[in-house]
């Protein structure tokens, strides 16, 4: 109920400003009697991945908490997982603005933020910060001016700064609002990028006598043999985990609504489907070896449940939660 209201006066608001005012509030409130209005107790559903224990396998999607300024609060929220980012190495605006837009019929959202951020070390102070006692994934992307031919550069910038502070690495190839990025996923580009970031972890591992899993994230417009040729690189190259999905381009399913027609991806109900498509297509390829985390459209019990028949191991959600509040994180958890 408390939710309800609450949305109701958000959804008054511009997208992106009533985005950033959860923000201001989720700090203001961390900590203070205030946090009663969002903390829920949940009973710890254990689940092994990527060599980590995950208190329960309900995670906050990277994006919502782009800078790592609320890892604290979601956590109050009872997620398993908090993944954030996408971070930078140097801290950029995004695209302009309006760039975030509700389809309220539809409980999606599109936006084409373009990975605006604070930058690499500024999000690394906010997580050394922390006193959340689940695990922190830490998104990586590359700056807008770095030329697609240099961008493996960015990836290790920042995969140097984040290693020491992060749970797992998230590496975001399947953004559509950066110019060129999907690009990345394929091919020989795709083994470039992979077979360096491994070179990396390995000597991380060792400066830091800490291995700290890698997960790539991609996208859901791929058709089945490009899936499965992204699983092969996986396997050549030993990844630690893949994210399955990022947001699509594709608008068929809400064709005509309000705000369809806006650039960007489409996130929530409307990628439901394909998403748990797209999971099922990577675990006929990758079986047990490289675990999935299921993301898109989750916006209930039946449809996490979805995603984890299909063969994920860990769910994240961020539109579902938009729309439906921490009470979403709580139905899902007490449900497994």
């Amino acid at each position: 109920m408390l939710y309800r209201l609450a949305r109701a006066g958000f959804f008054q608001l511009d997208a992106e400003k009533a985005h950033e005012l959860a923000i201001q509030n989720f700090k203001r409130f961390t900590g203070t009697p205030l946090d009663l209005f969002y903390r829920q107790h949940l009973p710890d559903r254990p689940v092994e991945c990527m060599g980590l224990t995950f208190k329960n396998p309900v995670g906050l999607a990277a994006g919502l908490d782009k800078n790592g300024e609320c890892i604290d609060a979601f956590g109050a929220m009872g997620f398993g997982f908090v993944e954030v980012g996408t971070v930078t190495p140097r801290a950029q605006p995004g695209n302009d603005k309006p760039r975030l837009f509700r389809l309220i019929p539809a409980e999606g959202i599109i936006n084409r933020m373009g990975f605006n951020n604070e930058g690499v070390d500024h999000l690394v102070e906010n997580v050394k910060k922390s006193n959340f006692d689940g695990i922190i994934g830490i998104n990586i992307g590359k700056n807008k001016d770095t030329p697609i031919e240099k961008g493996v550069d960015d990836y290790l910038i920042c995969m140097d700064k984040v290693y020491p502070h992060a749970g797992y690495i998230a590496v975001n190839i399947s953004s559509p609002n950066t110019p060129g990025l999907r690009t990345l996923q394929y091919g020989e580009a795709l083994d470039e990028l992979l077979a360096a970031l491994k070179v990396r972890q390995a000597q991380l591992a060792t400066q830091h006598s800490k291995y700290v899993p890698l997960a790539l994230k991609i996208a859901p417009d791929s058709t089945d043999e490009e899936l499965k040729q992204i699983c092969q690189s996986l396997l050549k190259n030993k990844i630690d985990g893949v994210i399955a999905t990022n947001t699509t381009l594709d608008r068929s399913v809400v064709e005509g609504m309000k705000n369809a027609n806006e650039a960007g991806g489409l996130s929530g109900r409307p990628l439901q489907s394909r998403s748990t498509e797209v999971i099922k297509c990577l675990y006929k390829e990758l079986g047990d070896e490289i675990p999935i985390i299921g993301v898109g459209g989750i916006d209930s019990f039946v449809a996490a449940k979805e995603k984890l028949m299909a063969g994920a191991k860990l769910v994240q959600v961020y539109s579902g939660f938009i729309y439906h509040g921490p009470k979403l994180v709580s139905n899902i958890v007490k449900n497994l």
